[in-house]
C-alpha cells in the first residue's frame, strides 16, 4: 500500500505544480494544457474498471461489510445508487475478465475500453455507446456487436457526444433496418410502470408500457368503472356496482382521463376492502398512516403513509369513510409510542404499526425504502438476548436486515431515540449514522426541538 500512497501523492504534487504553472502560460498553452488534462482524466475510469474487476472476481461484498457491490461503493465512496450501478455496469463491460479456467479475457466492449484507456473517450461518449449496446435486439450476434463497438469507438474519438449519438442511431438503424417482429420475450422485457416522485402539491406522475394482456384487463375495467357517472368522487353516493342513472351521468363533469384515474382508485379500494390480499411483513395489506395529535385535532397538515408518501389530512379523513385503516397517533415530535409491544421474537401487528409510525421506513442512512417494504430488525440480535420491544426494534429493508447478520455492522438507539448504524472499520469513512430521509419535517424544526 506504500507504493500506492506514494503514487497518489506524486499525482497530487504534479497537480499542485500545474496550478502554479498555469498562471505563466500563454492562451494557446492553456488550451493545450486543458486538452492534455482532459485526456488524462478520461483515462482514469480504466483504472477503476481494473480495480472493480479484481474485487468482484476475488472476494464477496459481505466480506467487506455489505450485502452487494452497489452498497460497497455507496458506503465507501458516498456516491449515489445510480452512480454506483453505472460504475459497476461499466466495469463489467469495460474491465478485464477471466475465463472459468483463469485465462485472461478481453473486455466485453474491447474497442471502447481501449479508447477510454487512451483518454480518447469521456463518460458521455461511453454512455452513448452503452445505450447503443443496451438497445440492440437480442438476436444480434457477437461478431456484429464487436464490429459495431469498434466503429463507435473509432468515430467517437473524434466527435462530440451529441454527434456520436447521431452516428450510433444511424448504425443501429443499419443493423436493424426493418425491425424484426417482436417476440413475446422482447415485449415482456419492455413492460414497466413507474410511479414518479411525489411533487410539492402531492401529485405523482404515472408512466410506463403495458403488455397486451394488461391492456385487455384494463379495457374491461375501464368500460365499467370509467363510464360517465361511475365512481365519481363528487357524488355523495357514487355508483360502483350498478349502472349510473341519468342524473349521475349529467352531473359528471370529469374528463375521460379523470374518470380513468377514479376507476383505478376504485379498483384499489375494492382490493383493500376485499380482505383477500393476505398479509405483507406481518400485517394485513392495508393503508397504514401516521400523524400527530395536533394535526389530527386541527384537521390540517399532512400524514405519512407506510409507502413514504405525504397524505393531506382532508384526504385521510375521506379515506377513513371508505375503509378501515390502521392509524397510529403520536404526540408532536415525541419518540415514545402511545402503546408498547411484547417480548417475543416475532413482532406483533400492534408493534409493527408503531414502528411504521415512528420509523416510517428503513433506518439505515441513505436508504429510501418505505415502511411497507421493511422488516422488523432487533437492535440487539434475538440470539444474543435481544428483546422484541418497541424500544429495542426498528425497521430495516430486507437486504439491510440480512446484511447485518453476515457483516460487522452494528445498530443501537441513541439518547434521542434514533437508530444509529455503525459501519465496520474497513468501510468507516465518515458516513452519517442516522437516516433522516423519512422525517422531512425535522428540517423545519429548531435544533433544540428535533426529535428522532
Amino acid at each position: 500500500m506504500g507504493e500506492v500512497a506514494s503514487a497518489v501523492e506524486a499525482i497530487r504534487s504534479q497537480i499542485a505544480m500545474l496550478h502554479d504553472t498555469c498562471d505563466t502560460l500563454t492562451h494557446r498553452e492553456l488550451v493545450e494544457l486543458l486538452a492534455e488534462v482532459t485526456t488524462v482524466l478520461r483515462s482514469v475510469p480504466a483504472l477503476e474498471h481494473r480495480v472493480l474487476a479484481r474485487l468482484t472476481a476475488e472476494t464477496e461484498p459481505h466480506r467487506l461489510g455489505e450485502s452487494s457491490w452497489k452498497t460497497v461503493l455507496t458506503t465507501a465512496l458516498r456516491v449515489s445508487d445510480r452512480e454506483a450501478k453505472r460504475r459497476l455496469a461499466h466495469a463489467a463491460a469495460l474491465g478485464p475478465r477471466q475465463a472459468i479456467s483463469g485465462e485472461p479475457l478481453a473486455p466485453v466492449w474491447e474497442a471502447t475500453a481501449a479508447a477510454q484507456a487512451r483518454g480518447a473517450l469521456d463518460a458521455e461518449h461511453v454512455a452513448v455507446i452503452a445505450t447503443f449496446h443496451d438497445k440492440l435486439p437480442s438476436w444480434v450476434d457477437v461478431g456484429t456487436r464487436a464490429a459495431a463497438d469498434r466503429q463507435l469507438a473509432s468515430v467517437g474519438a473524434g466527435l462530440k457526444p451529441e454527434d456520436l449519438k447521431k452516428a450510433a442511431e444511424r448504425l443501429a438503424a443499419k443493423i436493424d433496418q426493418d425491425g424484426p417482429e417482436p417476440t413475446d420475450a422482447e415485449r415482456a422485457r419492455r413492460r414497466a410502470v413507474t410511479l414518479g416522485e411525489q411533487q410539492a402539491d402531492g401529485m405523482s406522475k404515472l408512466s410506463g408500457w403495458v403488455t397486451p394482456e394488461w391492456r385487455a384487463v384494463y379495457e374491461a375495467l375501464e368500460a365499467k368503472l370509467a363510464a360517465p357517472g361511475a365512481c365519481n368522487p363528487d357524488d355523495d353516493t357514487p355508483c360502483i356496482d350498478g349502472q349510473p342513472d341519468q342524473d349521475q351521468r349529467r352531473a359528471d363533469t370529469r374528463s375521460p382521463a379523470q374518470r380513468r384515474h377514479d376507476a383505478w382508485l376504485a379498483v384499489g379500494r375494492m382490493a383493500l376492502c376485499s380482505k383477500k390480499l393476505g398479509q405483507h411483513n406481518g400485517l394485513p395489506v392495508t393503508v397504514i398512516v401516521s400523524t400527530t395529535l395536533q394535526e389530527l385535532e386541527k384537521g390540517a397538515g399532512v400524514a405519512v403513509t407506510g409507502g413514504g408518501s405525504l397524505l393531506p389530512m382532508a384526504d385521510l379523513i375521506r379515506m377513513a369513510s371508505h375503509a378501515f385503516h390502521y392509524l397510529a397517533v403520536f404526540d408532536q415530535h415525541a419518540s415514545q409510542a402511545l402503546y408498547l409491544g411484547r417480548s417475543k421474537r416475532i413482532a406483533s401487528p400492534a408493534q409493527r404499526i408503531v414502528l411504521h409510525a415512528r420509523d416510517r421506513g428503513c433506518t439505515r442512512p441513505g436508504c429510501t425504502v418505505p415502511g411497507y417494504w421493511c422488516q422488523v430488525h432487533h437492535l440487539t440480535d434475538w440470539k444474543n438476548g435481544g428483546r422484541t420491544d418497541v424500544d429495542t426494534t426498528t425497521l430495516a429493508c430486507g437486504p439491510e436486515n440480512r446484511m447485518i447478520e453476515t457483516t460487522k455492522w452494528t445498530t443501537h438507539r441513541n439518547p434521542k431515540g434514533q437508530t444509529e448504524w455503525i459501519p465496520p472499520p474497513d468501510l468507516d469513512t465518515g458516513q452519517h449514522r442516522v437516516n433522516g430521509y423519512h422525517h422531512p419535517e425535522r428540517h423545519l424544526l429548531p435544533e433544540d426541538d428535533q426529535g428522532p
